[in-house]
């Protein structure tokens, strides 16, 4: 597999003679935060990381994201982390789109080049670095753990999506899959961080209704979403954020694929509200 295109965020500031208006939707189903209003301005600063910002482009909020946070990290030359995460309960994925970052987990040394991919237990030990001469931008994705009796904490794990297949839907003609990191009957993860694929010309031929919450970060390629009511035009940098049980289809109609970054959460039962007498 060649090397793959990520996008990242545009950052900078567009000129003063550009037009206000853009593509930034933010709905009580969906929000749509596309890539040209990720600039320096709405950046953020995080306790215990050093020549770093972010991108913070889904947290728990009423109304929006309730199961998970997800920031797109530039940390510079020299910069990093000796305490990362401040939540002892909480896991992540960390997936890198431009530079290198020199990660280390419970004591053992990796080097995470484009396509990195590591999953980061809750309470795991883990320290990051930018030991280059460059910046490494990456996608940090948390959620709390939600621990079962009887079933372990899954360990942790680092990879690169160039050395996993993607695993085609049938009946597509390897035309729309997905390239899954943890296996989905692994009842140890209560999330999955995929990548999805749709060559030019494919499609998401029905409207998913379900109860799996999503982040969708477009990696590369251009399509036209189905979110709720909507059809969305989305590119590459593009942030969709999707409510458990909205709508949602896909036709990939741009020259080259079509590829995102995906957040769901899975394999738990539905936590009941109110009082039981």
């Amino acid at each position: 597999m060649a090397n793959p295109f990520y996008a990242t965020p545009s950052a900078g500031l567009p000129p003063q003679t550009s037009l206000h208006a853009g593509r930034a939707v933010f709905t009580e189903a969906y929000a749509v935060i596309p890539h040209g209003v990720m600039r320096d301005i709405v950046t953020s600063y995080l306790p215990h990381w050093t020549q770093t910002r972010a991108w913070v482009i889904a947290r728990p909020l009423s109304g929006f994201s309730e199961t998970f946070s997800q920031y797109i990290m530039e940390v510079s030359p020299g910069g990093g982390s000796a305490q990362p995460e401040p939540d002892q309960s909480a896991e992540g994925v960390l997936f890198v789109v431009d530079g290198q970052a020199n990660l280390t987990v419970d004591g053992v040394a990796h080097l995470l080049k484009p396509g990195g991919y590591a999953f980061l237990p809750p309470g795991c030990a883990w320290t990051l670095f930018n030991k280059g001469t460059e910046p490494v931008k990456f996608h940090w994705v948390r959620k709390r753990y939600e621990a079962v009796e009887g079933i372990e904490t899954p360990p942790a794990f680092v990879t690169n999506e160039q050395d996993q297949p993607i695993r085609w839907m049938p009946g597509t003609d390897d035309r729309w899959g997905t390239t899954r990191f943890v296996d989905p009957q692994d009842l140890r993860h209560d999330m999955h961080v995929n990548i999805v694929t749709l060559e030019p010309g494919a499609s998401i031929p029905f409207e998913e209704t379900h109860v799996m919450e999503h982040g969708l970060y477009v990696l590369e390629g251009k399509a036209v979403y189905r979110l709720n009511r909507d059809w969305v035009e989305v590119e590459a940098g593009d942030f969709m954020w999707l409510r458990a049980f909205c709508p949602q289809a896909c036709y990939a109609g741009g020259p080259g694929r079509f590829r995102y970054l995906l957040y769901k959460d899975v394999n738990r039962h539905m936590k009941l509200g109110g009082v039981l007498k």
